[in-house]
């Protein structure tokens, strides 16, 4: 794909999208919830380097050669190394074997148009009637699969103890927005028909993702209300893209950085939308939808990511709607850090604390 720009009109609260391509000790900030300070999206500054362990995490993806995702195809760009393999080598070089309590099982969810893949993490010790938990996985609507985003999956289910059903889902350009938020949509609605199949217990069903997944992991939530379905337990929504703005102040401040850029995220919308104007569909830009009625949710943001600001923005409006929200940012790391915790100290401590709310949510 060769680089441009891309300027979309928007309206609204959000009047003008630019999108332009061209080519160790756990430190947050504490949760913060309904009543505190806003969470003030234009004080993000250029402050704020890589921690040791992260760093080392984004010199091996360096290392592994790979090209500006945001200059390719969406067909090269699959191909591309990404934070997961960066990891695993690290791993290998230390020694660190994979978590063998969590163990997978491949199947088969009717999607919103045909049979899509998911994977089925159960953590040891899980007995019949263990709640649920919908994981959405993330890479802007074109990249990744199950297998980049094993680490968050594997990682919630052995810190909640819940069985944790990760989706695959229809890619962009191929299928074009909203065909990968209708897959997510059907997938909830599969498991509040057949979670039984799995050990799990259709009554206590949370829903989470990372990125474009966190975005449809509170899509899901907004589904669920709207159409009258059971309600998720809970939303976990981490670095979620919320905030269809690209002049936020992290958009500006954290635009070069790494491991996702903003000409990245220019790329995605590029190759997601049918046409200019969905930007401003509720479903993308969540920021502009209704949330009042939402069920309590988490949302886990990274200091170093152009995404921060959406999800800080996202906390502001959930709160604005009478949702009980959680916000936790994590200083020093990189918009995918979570799912790293072998490796990094902030996404182990990350991943206890999502685990931690789906205990509370899910009774466990």
């Amino acid at each position: 794909m060769t680089q441009r720009t891309l300027s979309i009109a928007l309206t609204g609260a959000v009047s003008a999208l630019a999108l332009m391509a061209t080519a160790c000790s756990p430190k947050h900030d504490e949760a913060k919830t309904a009543g505190d300070t806003p969470a003030a999206a234009s004080q993000t500054t250029e402050s704020g380097k890589p921690d040791a362990d992260m760093q080392a995490v984004l010199d091996k993806l360096a290392s592994l050669g790979g090209k500006p995702i945001e200059t390719l195809s969406p067909t090269d760009a699959r191909l591309q190394p990404t934070p997961a393999d960066a990891v695993k080598a690290i791993m290998t070089e230390k020694g660190i074997a994979p978590d063998a309590t969590v163990t997978t099982k491949d199947i088969m969810y009717a999607g919103g148009a045909g049979p899509q893949k998911a994977r089925v993490y159960t953590p040891a010790g899980a007995g019949v009637n263990t709640p649920v938990v919908l994981y959405i996985h993330g890479g802007g609507w074109v990249i990744a699969d199950l297998d980049t985003y094993d680490g968050g999956a594997r990682s919630l289910a052995k810190e909640s103890g819940a069985i944790v059903v990760s989706i695959e889902y229809r890619h962009a350009p191929e299928a074009k927005f909203p065909a990968a938020h209708d897959d997510a949509i059907a997938a909830y609605k599969w498991l509040l028909a057949n979670a039984k199949t799995i050990g799990g217990d259709p009554t206590r069903i949370a829903v989470a993702g990372e990125s474009a997944g966190g975005n449809m992991a509170v899509n899901v939530a907004i589904a669920a209300r709207d159409q009258k379905l059971q309600a998720p337990k809970a939303v976990i929504a981490v670095y979620p893209v919320a905030d269809s703005n690209m002049a936020t102040g992290s958009k500006t401040a954290k635009a070069t950085a790494k491991p996702l850029n903003t000409p990245m995220l220019a790329w995605f919308f590029t190759n997601t939308l049918a046409n200019p104007a969905q930007a401003t569909d509720p479903r993308l830009n969540l920021v502009g939808a209704k949330l009042e009625g939402l069920p309590p949710t988490t949302i886990i943001l990274a200091e170093i990511d152009p995404l921060r600001d959406d999800g800080a923005n996202l906390a502001d409006k959930l709160r604005a709607a009478g949702v009980q929200t959680d916000l936790k940012e994590y200083q020093g790391v990189t918009h995918e850090f979570f799912g790293m915790g072998p490796v990094v100290a902030d996404a182990k401590d990350a991943e206890a604390y999502a685990g931690s709310k789906l205990k509370t949510a899910l009774g466990l």
